[in-house]
């Protein structure tokens, strides 16, 4: 049963940490440059490339679609934006880079004064030298984003806005990529995909996704698991409204932002706050060694909170590096590849596996012998030699798995309560149901 749970911490052990760190960080270089947005050919372009990692389908949504509470909006297309200003240079342009512009900004061609400008710029005074990420999704107006520096040193003159942009009946995209379970139960990962030139927030999610799938996929789990590469909110919300029926399965899941950067591991609780995957979750942190942080849920953030809205009310958590506005770079241009570590992308992908070894591996078992502690000795259970430290925690395991397997708790609640690793306890459920003192769940 928990063939698929055995290689998955195989893989979290395995890891070529520099081949895979180069690998990750190379993806999130290929995929900064492209204007993604909620819509559009950069969107299209972002999961084409990422096709080259795992077999990703796309997924059009026609514009106009009712999606629960929400309609698909128009397709937005960015050719060209810039502003010049009154002596002819050149203040804002998104072909050096696509925040300057803002995001789903209306088309829009003329002279300006400096007073009819200023509404339609974006900057932030507490960080003068960046250019914050501003987007209008749900309101038709054009913009531009800039440093703050250089909106202070604007003087008085006719500007001229160059804003070449298409906001048209289109389709929205989402990929999904998909590896068959044996059981209809579902683990669901999902990424955001819609945000521009923001490496740590979210080309860095995307790619890793991306290679979590593959090494997922060549494996024949127990549950299905399904890889979502969504915009922002209206892509969650897209998929729900799609997928109605198929929610009642998912028995556990991830929302993936944030995975690259210098920060702490965090997670953030499902709605739920004590489903499988929280708890899963918090034992592979507490076992990891490493600085982190955990959270309860709140119904703002990525799309856990459309997950976990109350009418689906999905057991989604949220594993990310440093949360959301946390970091001094987050929605703004200095949220480079510079700022992602393949280091820290590899830790997070490795904390991603041993997750989903936890959800793939557990179950609950039955002792077939609960009458006293069976004679383990005389199976071969127990090491020939004693006083090694190994041998006594493996035996401790067996121990806690054939006083626990009553029908009522599962391997991980044998884990939670005996304090061992939960791989210790998997491999010891392994051992007694070859020795015919444990029945596997079915």
């Amino acid at each position: 049963m928990d063939g698929a749970a055995e290689a998955l911490r195989e893989a979290a052990d395995g890891l070529d940490a520099a081949a895979l760190g180069a690998e990750l960080h190379a993806q999130v270089r290929a995929l900064y440059p492209l204007c993604r947005s909620i819509t559009g050919e950069g969107v299209r372009q972002s999961l084409r490339l990422l096709q080259g990692l795992a077999p990703i389908a796309l997924h059009e949504v026609p514009s106009g679609t009712a999606v629960l509470d929400w309609v698909v909006p128009k397709e937005w297309t960015l050719r060209s934006a810039r502003l010049l200003g009154p002596d002819g240079q050149v203040v804002a342009d998104a072909a050096r880079l696509n925040l300057e512009v803002l995001n789903y900004s209306a088309p829009f061609r003329g002279m300006v004064s400096l007073e009819e400008l200023e509404p339609h710029l974006h900057s932030l005074p507490e960080a003068p030298a960046l250019v914050p990420y501003r987007t209008s999704y749900y309101r038709e107006e054009w913009g531009f984003c800039l440093p703050h520096a250089v909106r202070s040193a604007l003087r008085p003159g006719r500007y001229g806005v160059e804003i070449d942009t298409t906001l048209a009946e289109g389709s929205l995209t989402y990929g999904e990529a998909v590896v068959p379970g044996a059981t209809d139960e579902e683990v669901l990962i999902s990424t955001h995909v819609c945000h521009p030139s923001l490496a740590n927030d979210n080309c860095a999610g995307m790619a890793m996704v991306a290679v979590l799938a593959r090494i997922v996929g060549a494996l024949r789990p127990r549950r299905t698991h399904r890889f979502l590469f969504v915009p922002g909110t209206i892509g969650a919300i897209t998929w729900l409204a799609r997928n109605r029926e198929r929610t009642a399965r998912v028995a556990g899941g991830l929302v993936a932002a944030c995975v690259g950067d210098a920060g702490r591991l965090t997670y953030k609780r499902s709605r739920r706050g004590t489903a499988d995957v929280d708890r899963a979750a918090l034992h592979v942190l507490r076992h990891a060694g490493v600085d982190h942080d955990v959270r309860d849920f709140t119904p703002y953030g990525y799309d856990e909170r459309q997950y976990c809205s109350p009418g689906f009310d999905l057991p989604v958590g949220s594993l990310t590096r440093t949360p959301y506005g946390e970091y001094p770079e987050y929605h703004t241009s200095g949220d480079t590849p510079a700022l992602v570590r393949p280091e820290s992308m590899v830790d997070t992908l490795r904390r991603y596996l041993e997750v989903l070894e936890v959800l793939e591996g557990n179950g609950t078992w039955v002792n077939t012998a609960p009458f006293g502690e069976p004679q383990l000795g005389r199976r071969g259970l127990y090491g020939s030699v004693g006083g090694k430290s190994h041998a006594r925690a493996e035996q401790m395991a067996m121990l806690w798995v054939l006083n626990l397997s009553d029908g009522r708790h599962s391997l991980l609640d044998v884990a939670e309560r005996s304090g061992l690793r939960f791989t210790e306890v998997r491999r010891a459920a392994r051992a007694l149901e070859g020795a015919g003192l444990l029945v596997a769940p079915r």
